[in-house]
């Protein structure tokens, strides 16, 4: 598992957005591109950029300030926001991007997944599954679902998705602790899971490590970095340290 810094674009800006409100907004920085190369030097082995404005007008509004991330740092570049199409698919895996996201189209238009990953490749295609009380969000989080997170996890695991970012909303933008048990709801449809939402602690990013052999392979980590409450830095030696001790303790 590795930990997963996020910069969520608004307007340009790197923004925190509380249980994805875009009325409840809280500016941290002008610069996103100065903010990727800070957590690259931190150690980041990878940074997830979510585009917001995409999210709620439905396609891609920061693709723009995306490119500049990309071609800023050295690391890999996951991405979504708006993604309704497999043209902006194409467009943001030919400006650099590792690896896209897709949401909302996860739940109103699955054959597009499903070609997505024909298309790409489903090593270049990941899938998200935002969920409140257990019912999957879409839109930017202001349309709910009667389908259930797991349930569309399971049809995603169907059309070829291999790895989805779980977003437990409640916890979104908190600082309150991931939800471990929805979580583990997730690992038990046989996805991998990059988890999201909560994260406070370097504790908090211990206790989804330990999820990691029942397959979680990333933690998101957003507002807590900004407000100081993980150093990245500190949070990334922590847990690979525990996994390192975890596959030593494994192998005696």
């Amino acid at each position: 598992m590795i930990v997963i810094p996020a910069i969520d674009l608004k307007d340009g800006r790197c923004v925190r957005l509380v249980q994805g409100r875009k009325s409840d907004v809280t500016v941290y920085a002008d610069d996103p591109v100065a903010v990727a190369r800070e957590f690259q030097r931190a150690g980041a082995e990878r940074i997830h950029v979510v585009d917001l404005d995409g999210a709620f007008d439905g396609k891609p509004k920061n693709w723009q300030h995306l490119k500049a991330i990309v071609e800023a740092v050295d690391v890999p570049v996951q991405t979504g926001g708006g993604m309704r199409s497999l043209d902006a698919v194409e467009h943001l895996l030919g400006i650099g991007v590792e690896r896209v996201i897709l949401g909302t189209v996860a739940l109103k238009a699955p054959d597009l997944v499903r070609q997505a990953c024909r298309t790409f490749g489903p090593d270049k295609v990941l899938v998200g599954i935002d969920a409140r009380d257990g019912r999957v969000a879409v839109e930017g989080w202001v349309e709910e679902s009667d389908v259930t997170a797991v349930r569309l996890a399971e049809a995603m695991l169907e059309a070829g998705v291999r790895e989805i970012v779980f977003t437990d909303i409640s916890r979104d933008g908190m600082l309150t602790g991931p939800n471990l048990a929805s979580l583990e709801q997730m690992l038990g449809t046989g996805m991998r899971v990059i988890a999201s939402g909560g994260v406070s602690s370097v504790d908090d990013l211990l206790a989804i490590a330990r999820l990691s052999s029942r397959g979680v392979t990333g933690a998101i980590v957003g507002k807590a970095l900004y407000t100081g409450k993980v150093d990245l830095k500190a949070a990334i030696a922590a847990v690979r340290g525990a996994l390192e001790r975890d596959a030593l303790d494994g192998g005696s």
